[in-house]
Formats: C-alpha cells, sequence, structure tokens
C-alpha cells in the first residue's frame, strides 16, 4: 500500500528514501511486504507521503494482517 502511496505523489524509492533518510531497500523490502516497518521508520515515511489519519489507519491494518499471516 506504501507503494501505492509513493506512486501517487509521484516519488521514487531514491527520492523517497533522501526525503527520510530510510535506506532505500529498506523503502524496497517494505513495499514488497519483505519486512514490517520499524515504527520511527514508518513515521517518517508516512510523514514525508502526507499521508492522513485515515490512510495511516489502513496501513497499519494491513500491516498488522500481514504479520498475523506469517
Amino acid at each position: 500500500m506504501l507503494k501505492e502511496e509513493r506512486i501517487k505523489k509521484k516519488y521514487t524509492q531514491e527520492e523517497l528514501s533522501e526525503l527520510t533518510k530510510v535506506d532505500p531497500r529498506t523503502i524496497l523490502r517494505i513495499e514488497k511486504d519483505f519486512t514490517v516497518p520499524k515504527v520511527d521508520t514508518y513515521a517518517k515515511i508516512v510523514i514525508a507521503l502526507g499521508l492522513n489519519d485515515e490512510e495511516i489507519g489502513k496501513h497499519v491494518r494491513n500491516i498488522a494482517n500481514k504479520c498475523k499471516e506469517k
């Protein structure tokens, strides 16, 4: 879901990485659901993407559901 938000804002992974100071490989792993982001990493990304509370809630529920599946 974060990938779709990043694309809506017309950011590349590298641009988002520069904005957030999060390694681009970490952003890739988060977008491909290979890893669950740490809270501070997630916060940096959602702030950079300018997500509102409702959008953040959807993302958190999505992450929680994926954690249950593992």
